[in-house]
């Protein structure tokens, strides 16, 4: 069986500077950090992070999440997070490895090893589960398989099967589950999640979210707000406040030309959201990612 030191010393041979690495092999991405860093808002895809080193931070709505290499973090639905690398050093730097959860080869294994239907509330989008000898093992193999091309090619995509396939069986496999029928409360919710990003810039109108998630609207807010950890209009204004933070920071654009390309008519309460979320006004805000950019 692999160990932790093998598999952090086989990502540090793939991703030898700071950033995030695209690999050969489709939806894996290798992570690395030598200095903790400052909250950063971020999507999280349907994805799976497994930590080789350091420690990381996420947080979504009034939720909080630590993972290390004990634990994995798995993003079942896309959410807004506020990310943040808390432990690593030059020495020591953050090693991660991400990966994207393909919803075909989950389905084709959900057919093949269904699990009991246990669902009775949609689980939350966002969850840690201890990492087990077995990841791990999958997970180095993974990673190893990047020293050699033509193996990569070839015996990836069994790697991946192999680590989904873990992930399904294990405690957290009745949310993969879940994910793949979309008749579950969970697959209503994610299609909600899906109109919102989509739409996020108009209004908001619960009952036509509910609708597009075929519940009622007290059973929609009550679903959406387990998942999510928000309630949809919480959810929406994490949202416009990403992106009208991109637009300063990345496209030079003012305060109030952003918060109305993201939907507010009113400069003073897109002030006061942004100020709520982000602990500064936006335009100070803006102006100290600039700097710590350069």
């Amino acid at each position: 069986m692999a160990s932790l030191a093998e598999f952090r010393d086989a990502i540090a041979r793939h991703a030898l500077r700071d950033g995030t690495f695209d690999c050969r092999l489709p939806g894996v991405k290798l992570i690395r950090c030598s200095t903790p860093t400052m909250p950063m808002p971020v999507i999280y895809e349907p994805t799976v992070c497994f930590v080789a080193q350091g420690r990381k931070r996420a947080l979504l709505g009034s939720s909080v999440y630590h993972y290390d290499p004990s634990c994995y973090l798995l993003a079942s639905v896309g959410l807004p997070v506020m990310g943040a690398v808390i432990e690593a050093t030059a020495a020591q730097p953050y090693l991660s490895l991400q990966i994207d959860l393909d919803a075909a080869v989950l389905g084709e294994l959900a057919l093949q090893y269904p699990r009991p239907a246990t669902e009775h509330r949609a689980p939350a989008g966002l969850s840690l589960n201890a990492m087990t000898s077995g990841l791990l093992d999958a997970t180095t193999r993974l990673v190893a398989l990047l020293d050699s091309p033509a193996d990569a090619e070839a015996l990836g995509p069994l790697a991946l099967r192999e680590i989904l396939y873990r992930l399904l069986t294990g405690p957290d496999g009745s949310v993969l589950q879940a994910m793949t029928r979309g008749d579950s409360r969970h697959g209503q919710i994610a299609r909600a999640i899906l109109w919102i990003r989509a739409n996020f810039r108009g209004a908001c109108r619960i009952d036509e979210v509910a609708r597009i998630a075929g519940m009622s609207r007290s059973s929609f807010h009550a679903h959406f707000k387990t998942v999510t950890a928000m309630s949809p209009l919480e959810f929406r204004t994490q949202l416009r406040m990403q992106e009208a933070r991109r637009l300063m920071v990345s496209d030079g654009l003012d305060a109030a030309d952003a918060g109305h390309r993201v939907g507010y008519e009113s400069p003073s309460q897109f002030s006061r959201d942004y100020a709520r979320l982000f602990g500064m006004p936006p335009a100070t805000d803006a102006q100290r990612l600039r700097l710590a950019d350069a």
